[in-house]
Formats: structure tokens, sequence, C-alpha cells
């Protein structure tokens, strides 16, 4: 493994710190190399693409910054300057990302309720099928599909930089900055940001508020909060097994009522 992570990184200096962890997912180590220490995520299992950076700042900063050069182009686009900045008009990502060690469906698409339903919801609820065959499950998107362009009435969604999994075990600080890592990022509406980060705990009234000072909630908020925690519980339902049906169920549920 260290001669094939040296070629990756391009170093000839691969020394473990002797620094490690782990979750319940994938373990985690250590490296000093020629351009400084870097951590690697490292999963046994078989045909699994796993991706880890490290990033610093504030989620929502991020995606304002992101949802700011939209709006500069459109000012270009009528004639009040120009710009050199590249902006991402599609949803999706350019390679491969994973959320766990389940690979997700990044091709780009221009819709986002297109993308979201068949890349993230349909995908996900296509391996519970082939797992488990859940008949009440399969029911229940039947319905619930036609109904989620509801969801985004008069909503306007730009592609913003997503942190994908931005739950309390993936942050942290240092002296310096806050830390975000182990990513399964995307191109993709603000808002699924937030669907993790309220499902677990870890995030105070404060971050709350200091996120929806930037990017304020729009009407049908909490429905949509409810649709992507959706995608995090069929994926804990992949992951972890039928722990997770129950409140799978429970939101497709709420969300047709």
């Amino acid at each position: 493994m260290e001669a094939k992570l040296k070629k990756e990184l391009g170093t000839t200096m691969l020394k473990s710190t002797g620094h490690s962890g782990g979750g319940c997912i994938s373990e985690g180590q250590s490296y000093d190399t020629d351009s400084g220490r870097v951590f690697v995520k490292i999963n046994h299992k078989s045909k699994v693409f796993n991706a880890t950076w490290r990033a610093t700042g504030r989620s929502a900063s991020l995606q304002q910054e992101t949802v700011g050069k939209v709006k500069q182009r459109e000012a270009d686009r009528k004639g009040a300057g120009q710009s050199d900045v590249a902006v991402v008009e599609h949803f999706g990502f350019g390679v491969t990302t994973c959320c766990g060690y389940l690979p997700l469906e990044n091709e780009w698409q221009k819709d986002w309720v297109t993308f979201y339903s068949q890349q993230r919801l349909q995908h996900q609820l296509n391996m519970a099928e082939q797992s488990y065959g859940d008949r009440e499950a399969r029911e229940l998107w039947a319905k619930l599909q036609l109904k989620i362009p509801q969801f985004f009435t008069d909503v306007e969604i730009v592609p913003a930089l997503l942190h994908g999994d931005l739950w309390g075990g993936n942050v942290a600080e240092c002296a310096e900055d806050p830390i975000i890592f182990d990513p399964a990022s995307f191109y993709g509406h603000s808002e699924f940001e937030l669907g993790i980060a309220g499902m677990f705990g870890g995030f105070n009234s404060s971050f709350y508020s200091a996120y929806h000072e930037k990017i304020p909630k729009a009407p049908g908020f909490e429905k949509r909060n409810q649709l992507y925690q959706l995608f995090h519980y069929l994926n804990h339902w992949n992951h972890f097994g039928g722990g997770y049906r129950g409140s799978s169920i429970r939101i497709m549920k709420d969300l047709l009522k």
C-alpha cells in the first residue's frame, strides 16, 4: 500500500506519524510526506473508492461565495463588467466521491430536482431493494417521487460546493481555523448540507444562527430538510442494516402527508 500511496501522492518520503484514527466504516493513518503531513482513509472492502481532503473554513461562507459568483456572472452578462471566475452551472461532480464507503452517482445534471431524485434517492433505494426487497419502501417511493417537485416551488437553486456529510464527527478546530474533513463533495443545493447536520447532534443554535445570517431560510425549508435527511437515513440503512429502516420509512410517510 505504501508504494501506491507514494505514487499517488508524488512523494519520495512516506513516514507514518504513529497517529491513527477512524470510525465505524474506515480506518485512518497520518503520514509525513515531501509536501507535508497527510491523512489517509483506509477501507478494506473490495471495490471501494475512497477520497479524503482537509479543508478549513465555514460551509455557509463557501456556499455563499459560490452563489455570489453566479450573481457576478449574471451581472457580467448584462454588461456590468468581465469576470474570469469559473462558475459551475450544473449539479454533480467531476470525479466519484463517497458518502461512507458507497460511491455516489455524480454525473452532471442541469436540473437539481432530477439530480437529487434520481442520483441520490433513487440510487439509495435501488441498493436497499437489492439487499432487502422492502415492499413498503418501494410503494412509498413510487408516490413520493411524484411529489418531490412540489417541495421546490418558487425556490432559486444554484450549484453550491458542498461538503456533503457535514455531521458533528466531521468537524474540528485547530488554533487558526475550524476544520471540516472526510467529505462526500459535490455541487448541489446549499440546504442539503444541513440535512445530516441536524440528525446526530453536534451543532448548537449559534451554528444555525450564523449559517442563516449568510443563507436565510427559504419558504418550505423544513420539508426540504426532511427530504435531505432521507438520503442520509437511506445511506445508513445501506451501510449498517435495518436499524435505519424505520427512520427512512417514517420520513417518506411524513413527506407524503
